[in-house]
């Protein structure tokens, strides 16, 4: 199970990544002009949702549907995926965020994700 605090920690721990409100929504952001979002968490922290291809949430998907589903609206066809906290632990989430946090920043920042 992951928790608030947990998926915090998590997604500031990637590379230049920094935390800023969505809405009322937490959102994990590359720290660049415009920073793009990796990774959002609502008030309710039921689930957390991730920006992936949608090859990559196909295959998380199919893979681990009692964790990973397509959000149900027009940005889940473009590869929003959401985590279900409750189902997850961290090397899962790590993994996905990482996904997503490639998505997100620029190629130049891509050597300083150990992976």
């Amino acid at each position: 199970m992951i928790r608030p605090d947990k998926l915090r920690a998590v997604a500031l721990s990637f590379p230049h990544a920094i935390e800023k409100p969505h809405f009322e929504w937490a959102s994990f952001r590359v720290d660049v002009p415009k920073g793009k979002i990796f990774c959002t968490l609502p008030p309710h922290h039921e689930f957390s949702n991730v920006f992936l291809t949608l090859e990559e949430q196909a295959m998380l998907v199919e893979a681990e549907p009692d964790i990973f589903f397509k959000v149900p609206n027009k940005w889940g066809d473009k590869g929003a995926t959401s985590i279900r906290l409750a189902a997850c632990d961290e090397p899962t989430l790590r993994s996905a965020l990482a996904m997503s946090w490639r998505h997100a920043a620029p190629a130049k920042y891509h050597d300083a994700l150990k992976p």
